[in-house]
């Protein structure tokens, strides 16, 4: 009686134990930055993912409902992102994003989400001034940003507004 109350509670436990583990691998996506990212190579070829970095200046293209851009790091790494999805309104060449989805056979990297990088401060706007000149001052606080920070106004091909 006590050998089969002992391999049973073995048995429950391995069970539980595989169905957590087994459940949470499924359900894990990790987070790497483009360089980490190609150093997988053909392992990270189809598996869920977020890739972090910061969409290189010049490369957003929009072609139907597809938007391709280059996803890039403080390292030389570049990888080719489309998606189909809707891009957040702050979406913009030299702003950081998080993309999740997966890598293709062809080395671009296919985003089922876009999601961008910005600060936790919150202000609404003051009573008479309009969101879109908040937001400009946000974006463009010094005239010579590094890499990684949000370009200042006129350095990023804008003023078309």
């Amino acid at each position: 009686m006590k050998k089969a109350m002992i391999g049973g509670g073995i048995l429950i436990a391995g069970a539980l134990g595989y169905a957590l583990w087994g459940g949470l691998e499924e359900n894990l996506v990790y987070f790497v930055t483009p360089t980490e990212l190609l150093e997988k190579g053909d392992g990270a070829v189809g598996n869920p993912i977020r890739v972090g970095g910061v969409v290189d200046g010049g490369s957003v293209r929009v072609e139907g409902t597809q938007i391709h851009f280059i996803l890039t790091d403080e390292k030389p790494s570049r990888i080719p992102v489309f998606t189909n999805t809707t891009p957040p309104q702050m979406f913009q060449e030299g702003i950081g994003v998080v993309v999740e989805g997966a890598l293709q056979k062809d080395h671009r990297f296919y985003a089922e989400r876009l999601m961008v990088k910005h600060g936790n401060e919150y202000r609404p706007p003051p009573e008479g001034k309009m969101p879109q000149q908040i937001y400009k001052q946000l974006i463009s606080p010094s005239p010579s940003p590094r890499r990684g920070e949000v370009p200042a106004e006129g350095q990023r091909g804008e003023g078309k507004d």
